[in-house]
């Protein structure tokens, strides 16, 4: 899939820009807060029908503007052409179309327009909770199943119940409550299947890339951790509820599942530097990236690197550079303040590319 043109109104602080695009590499140049970010981010908005970094829409409107409006120009491996198109204004709810006909739910429209997005906020992966991890499975496999994403939604709704009823002052009606822990455990054991085979098939990928952009010099592992490795959910559900009523919500299910990062034998967030983190992140996410084009029927999903090389030493840096130069990967979508970085890669590139130059919100060739 390529993006050949956007159009941009009104999104954080980018006014107006129309672009025509590489279909191979485009850069993006600009000291930090100038833009860059929101620009990579109103692409990933046409992905995913929502912002990477603000779940609120209304947030996402340039300030003293009255709505934002995205358009995107795409090109699939046939030769079609896609037109995605979202506006909306503030106090009215958005409206998301394909070639002017528009969803009925937002839902249909994740996966037409594979993405993987590296950014800095990613070393929440690692830093931060469970649900940051959960949330990495969620969006990769949202792209290419939607099956997934119905068992997800299922799930999330009967957990909502179960845990409205178990904070309820009198005693739950005790069929409703089973009622909902079906729910529970049918589309948790199948939303657990899903995420241990997307993991058994990441893991081998991710590895190899690892050792690619290190120099084989760390060992690194990812571990899946469910409830549902405990036997039947529905009996893992069932076995604490008196536990569940005490305080007040489910402690059992998929939505506490992990994905352990490990280096060596160890957890990544207490033994990795910050040049092991970054490394661990984004071959993470260029693992996804090959997995996706091996799902999504081959198409080629757009990357978006957001200052990847920042705290990397000077051979990972290079080594990351071959990777992404390689002929593996489709249209890229680079951010950086230092165009070295960016001119190592181009010179390793085969083929178009075009630089983009960032200030206050506009962007210019």
């Amino acid at each position: 899939m390529i993006l050949e043109n956007i159009s941009i109104l009104n999104y954080k602080n980018i006014k107006g820009v129309n672009l025509d695009l590489s279909p191979k590499i485009n850069c993006l140049i600009g000291h930090n807060g100038v833009g860059k970010t929101n620009f990579l981010d109103a692409i990933y908005y046409l992905s995913f029908c929502r912002s990477a970094n603000n779940p609120i829409d209304s947030q996402i409107i340039m300030h003293d503007e009255n709505f934002f409006m995205l358009e995107g120009k795409y090109r699939t491996e046939q030769g079609d052409i896609e037109n995605i198109y979202c506006g909306m204004k503030r106090g009215t709810k958005k409206h998301f179309k394909r070639n002017k006909k528009e969803y009925k739910r937002l839902s249909q429209h994740i996966g037409l327009v594979p993405l993987i997005y590296v950014s800095p906020s990613d070393s929440s992966l690692i830093e931060g909770g469970s649900e940051e991890r959960r949330k990495l499975m969620d969006v990769v496999i949202s792209q290419y199943d939607y099956s997934y994403i119905e068992a997800l939604s299922n799930y999330n709704k009967a957990l909502q119940q179960r845990n409205a009823l178990l904070k309820m002052e009198e005693e739950p009606d005790i069929t409703l409550l089973e009622l909902w822990e079906q729910q529970m455990a049918s589309n948790g054991e199948l939303l657990y299947q899903k995420r241990q085979a997307f993991v058994d098939e990441l893991v081998p990928l991710f590895q190899q890339i690892y050792q690619q952009i290190s120099g084989d010099k760390e060992q690194v592992r990812l571990h899946y951790v469910s409830h549902c490795q405990r036997g039947p959910l529905l009996d893992v559900i069932q076995r604490d509820r008196f536990k569940d009523r005490a305080v007040g919500y489910s402690l059992h299910g998929v939505h506490r599942d992990d994905l352990e990062f490990l280096l060596g034998d160890y957890p990544m967030k207490r033994e990795g530097s910050q040049g092991q983190n970054k490394t661990f992140v984004i071959a993470l996410k260029l693992a996804q990236f090959t997995f996706l084009q091996r799902t999504s029927s081959n198409t080629l999903p757009l990357l978006l690197l957001d200052d990847i090389f920042d705290k990397l030493d000077a051979q990972r840096v290079e080594a990351i550079v071959k990777l992404v130069a390689g002929d593996h990967f489709g249209q890229i979508f680079i951010t950086d303040t230092n165009r070295d970085h960016l001119d190592k890669i181009l010179q390793n590139m085969q083929g178009d590319h075009t630089i983009f130059y960032v200030e206050n919100g506009e962007i210019m060739k």
